[in-house]
Formats: structure tokens, C-alpha cells, sequence
């Protein structure tokens, strides 16, 4: 009989031991599964701070070549309008060298202009500041482009100020016969 007892009390062991074993398994799993999607929001979390660095430092960009966009208009008027007499002078070319860096640093960061005269008018790209009545160009074709627009890569960062063409009012008000 105590053989049975011991050997009852063996098995007993021996299923209280399975069964902390399972629990440990269980137990185990969870935080197996615990940890991984810990691992994965962090990833996430990584990604996600990595993308909105990416898009501050493009709005900072933005932002700035913006307020340089002036000065680089600055510097196309007055190169224009340098007298016959005084180009060539070494005053002028350092302006003009100075221009074309700060037009070559932009266009590293990625500003282009806008193309518009002889453009069809783009509303998304133009803008459209003066409508003039004419029959050698097409309608809503530019005809001239007072202040140049610009992209920041994809984006339209500065729209172009255009004069758009217009079909004169009394061909426009014929009535086909």
C-alpha cells in the first residue's frame, strides 16, 4: 500500500510538474507575443518620427526658400536694368556671380521655375493678373509673365503672375451665321 501511495504521489508530482510546465509555456508565449509587438511598435514609432523629421525639414525649406524668393527677384530686376556703359564692370559681374549662386543653391534644394509664356494658363501653376483682348494669340495662352513662379520639387511654391490672352469682345459677341 505505501508502494501505492508513492506511487500515487509520484504521479501526482508528476502532473502538478506538467502542468506548471504548461503554465510556464503559456506564460512564455505571452510575453514572446508581448515582446514582439512591443518590437513592432517601436519600429513603427521609429518609422513614423523619421518621416515627420523628414517632412519638418522640408516645410523648413520651403519656408525659407520662400523668403529668398523675393531677393532672387531683386536680383533678376537689377541685373536687367544695368546701363550698356557699365556692364562688364567687375562690381556688376560679382552681383551676377552672386545671383547665379544663390539661384544654383536653390535649385540644389530643389526649386525650379515654372514654365508659362506660350504656356496654355494652369490654375494650379499660373495666376492670372491681367487678361488682354488679342487675335495673335490663342485663348488663355500667356503672353507674359510679370512675376515668375516657382516649385519646390513636386509642390507649387510660388504660382507664375501672367497676362493670359483673350479672344476680343467683338469676335468673342459675333453670332455664327
Amino acid at each position: 500500500m505505501d508502494d501505492k501511495v508513492q506511487e500515487r504521489s509520484a504521479e501526482e508530482a508528476l502532473e502538478e510538474r506538467t502542468d506548471e510546465l504548461e503554465q510556464a509555456k503559456t506564460q512564455a508565449a505571452e510575453y514572446l507575443d508581448q515582446l514582439q509587438r512591443v518590437q513592432a511598435e517601436f519600429a513603427n514609432y521609429k518609422k513614423r518620427i523619421e518621416r515627420e523629421r523628414g517632412e519638418f525639414v522640408s516645410l523648413a525649406n520651403a519656408a525659407l526658400i520662400s523668403d529668398l524668393l523675393p531677393i532672387l527677384d531683386d536680383f533678376e530686376r537689377a541685373l536687367e536694368t544695368v546701363p550698356d556703359d557699365l556692364q562688364g564692370r567687375t562690381w556688376v559681374e560679382g552681383i551676377l556671380l552672386i545671383e547665379r549662386r544663390l539661384r544654383t543653391t536653390m535649385e540644389q534644394e530643389g526649386l525650379t521655375e515654372i514654365e508659362a509664356v506660350g504656356e496654355q494658363f494652369d490654375p494650379e501653376l499660373h495666376h492670372a493678373v491681367v487678361r488682354e483682348e488679342t487675335t495673335e494669340h490663342g485663348e488663355n495662352t500667356i503672353i507674359g509673365e510679370m512675376q515668375k513662379g516657382y516649385r519646390l520639387h513636386d509642390k507649387v511654391l510660388r504660382p507664375s503672375m501672367v497676362r493670359v490672352a483673350a479672344m476680343p469682345s467683338e469676335i468673342r459677341n459675333e453670332d455664327p451665321e
